[in-house]
């Protein structure tokens, strides 16, 4: 059944939204691995600025949001249809987003762009289909073919590593993609995915406290690196999630999932740009590797729900 919020998106308004919040997502690779390279900023503080940033944002957007809905409320006599429910967030899904962004944080500084994108969005699918067979869904012979190759993919990518210190930043952000699709299944049946994630971006406040104090005399903030924090909270993490929430209903998830591949492309091709990053032979058949797994996993999946109906 379609929403009917759905139909006034029309094919070139939906693709574009998507492409601007996947390049949003990109974005959140390249600003980190900008400020970190350089130790323009340490990790700890481009988390905290990064979230803090995020909030502002979040609630800006919650604020103009409110503003601009047309006022039928007040023809109401009705108190609570004043007052339209928002979502407030979970402390869970806020512990899963934290974990997500201080392991990315650390990680960029070990990984290029690229590399750490491809990490990310590889793990969170293989996450996701792992939680579909701990939840007994039915798995094709396809779909354990295609993981299998998105496996192999991101082996090719991480066995030059071993035995290196950049291993310790393929560790944490494998841990960072494991949070990120915790904290995406937590969120799947949210009915206000925008006030919930500004919720949950505000229930970080109390453990960006911690990593503060824990962190100490490591801290080191300069003008470059906390603007680049800032570029990635309010923009490539505000904008970039509420953009992608936005056409989410409207995009069907198989669509989804391959479109998230286009995120490791584009990091690798900004880090190229931006950071004077090579762009790799293992990098590249990663890439493919992974793509082509997650395509096939994506046609398999697509292709029992169009048997279903």
């Amino acid at each position: 059944m379609m929403h009917q919020e759905d139909t006034t998106i029309t094919p070139i308004k939906l693709i574009t939204i998507t492409l601007l919040a996947l390049v949003a997502f990109a974005a959140n690779s390249v600003l980190s691995r900008m400020a970190l390279m350089d130790d323009a900023l340490d990790a700890a503080s481009f988390t905290s600025i990064r979230l803090i940033s995020g909030i502002v944002m979040l609630f800006l957007m919650m604020a103009f949001m409110t503003s601009s809905k047309p006022s039928k409320q007040n023809i109401s006599s009705n108190s609570s249809d004043m007052q339209p429910s928002i979502g407030k967030g979970k402390n869970l899904s806020a512990c899963m987003l934290f974990v997500y962004a201080v392991t990315f944080s650390y990680a960029y500084g070990y990984l290029d762009a690229g590399a750490g994108a491809l990490i990310l969005f590889g793990v969170v699918q293989i996450t996701l289909f792992g939680a579909a067979i701990y939840k007994r869904i039915p798995v094709s012979l396809a779909e354990w073919v295609g993981v299998s190759i998105a496996f192999t993919g991101l082996a090719v990518l991480v066995y030059p590593t071993l035995n290196k210190p950049v291993l310790i930043g393929v560790i944490l952000m494998a841990v960072s993609g494991v949070a990120w699709a915790g904290y995406t299944l937590m969120g799947a049946q949210s009915s206000h995915p925008l006030s919930d994630t500004a919720y949950n971006f505000l229930r970080t406040l109390p453990l960006i406290i911690v990593l503060l104090c824990v962190a100490g005399s490591q801290l080191s903030v300069s003008a470059y690196g906390a603007w680049l924090a800032v570029l990635s909270g309010a923009l490539a993490s505000g904008v970039g999630y509420t953009l992608w929430y936005a056409v989410l209903p409207s995009l069907p998830k198989s669509i989804a999932a391959v479109a998230q591949l286009l995120v490791p492309v584009i990091a690798a091709l900004g880090g190229a740009i931006f950071t004077l990053e090579v762009i790799t032979i293992n990098l590249t058949i990663a890439i493919g590797l992974v793509s082509l797994g997650v395509g096939i996993v994506t046609w398999a999946k697509t292709r029992q729900l169009t048997k279903a109906i």
